[in-house]
């Protein structure tokens, strides 16, 4: 089976509910999920309901609206599952922790957050690609928080202050990038 064809059998086995598939998903994708929760103050029930919530999500979105996959499954959905656990970091520094308080977010609201948060993500990824492979380069050091003076040396710059202006154009061009496509605003309102 091809690469392709094995990723199509992935997530169609999300949309039909077919457990072989399931489980290969499971095993093929959970350790690394395991391990990234882990390092990243999780639990092992932790890191089980990022993986639950991920499979839910992706096979709501798949069912709902027809969608592909450009790069390999995998990494797509191990990129949903970081996302899932993100999001879960961040509410719960926000929550209260009170046991007698009932948690209001419904299963179908949070799903629908996920893929809402989802679909912001594909949509800076894909316009990501779309701008210079320089920009991306340099985008990518400072989104890793790369100091500017390690980014001048890495890119042949001279000055930290060249390496600003040029993280400076690169982010205008990303963002112009992304409010000009149609789904920008779509995302923007929801």
């Amino acid at each position: 089976m091809t690469d392709q064809k094995y990723d199509d059998y992935l997530l169609q086995s999300l949309v039909t509910g077919d457990e072989s598939g399931i489980r290969e998903i499971y095993k093929k994708i959970y350790p690394k999920v395991f391990k990234y929760v882990c390092k990243h103050d999780g639990t092992e029930d932790d890191a089980k309901d990022v993986m639950q919530k991920a499979l839910l999500q992706l096979s709501v979105r798949a069912q709902v609206k027809e969608f592909s996959i450009t790069s390999s499954f995998e990494g797509y959905f191990f990129t949903t599952c970081k996302n899932v656990w993100r999001r879960e970091v961040k509410m719960s520094k926000s929550r209260v922790t009170n046991d007698a308080v009932i948690d209001l977010i419904h299963e179908e609201k949070e799903i629908a957050l996920a893929a809402f948060e989802q679909e912001k993500w594909e949509l800076f990824q894909e316009k990501l690609q779309e701008i210079s492979e320089n920009c991306r380069k340099v985008l990518k050091f400072f989104f890793n928080k790369i100091p500017y003076a390690k980014i001048a040396d890495e890119m042949d710059y001279a000055t930290e202050n060249t390496v600003r202006q040029r993280i400076f154009k690169c982010k205008k061009k990303l963002k112009e990038a992304i409010q000009s496509d149609s789904r920008y605003n779509e995302l923007k309102e929801l």
